[in-house]
């Protein structure tokens, strides 16, 4: 059996792009990030911690797979993380407005033979948002939980002049990604 580590209904829908019966796991693991850690070692780290923390959860010599991810936004070299509140995503979203920034999402699946990780890289442009524009957006509580305090899949699409990588890396599953790792745990898509 597979498993999704994650809450998150946005990477649900994507995994099932993929055509593959799965599960999905409801588990929290601490996502703080130290000062100093590299965003790519950062993402890297909250995947398989995700991957793990969820193949933990079932019992002992499972034959199970786990799939974890995670979505970080970079801009400046600082990692943006999810907002606090309506203010907090505007103040997000005034650091991104009419620049370009990364978005990096990494993917692992573990199993008891292991655990494998891959990272998607994508540049991500906005063009510029007004105070009005995004008071409006944060008032839709849209931001409120994603990484950097917009999803492009839904109304945060509206400010993306330009994407270069992944779109479901950037909603949060790179899909190119998760297909090797499940194809190379043996897993037919």
């Amino acid at each position: 059996m597979i498993y999704l580590a994650s809450r998150s209904p946005r990477r649900r829908d994507l995994l099932d792009q993929l055509r593959v019966d799965f599960g999905v796991l409801d588990l929290e693991i601490d996502e703080s990030f130290p000062a100093g850690e590299a965003p790519e070692a950062l993402v890297r780290r909250l995947a398989v911690g995700k991957a793990e923390a969820g193949l933990a959860l079932l019992a002992a010599g499972t034959t199970d797979t786990v799939i974890g991810a995670d979505t970080i936004v970079v801009v400046d070299d600082e990692v943006l993380g999810k907002p606090r509140d309506a203010d907090h995503a505007c103040e997000l979203l005034g650091r991104l407005s009419g620049r370009c920034h990364r978005v990096l999402s990494a993917v692992a699946v573990a199993s008891t033979a292991g655990t494998d990780v891959r990272v998607s890289a994508s540049r991500v442009c906005f063009r510029s948002i007004s105070p009005q524009e995004c008071a409006a957006y944060a008032a839709t509580g849209e931001p409120l939980d994603k990484a950097g305090g917009y999803g492009i899949q839904g109304r945060g699409a509206a400010f993306v002049r330009d994407l270069q990588g992944s779109y479901s890396g950037v909603v949060g599953l790179p899909l190119y990604e998760t297909a090797e790792l499940l194809r190379e745990a043996g897993v037919a898509l």
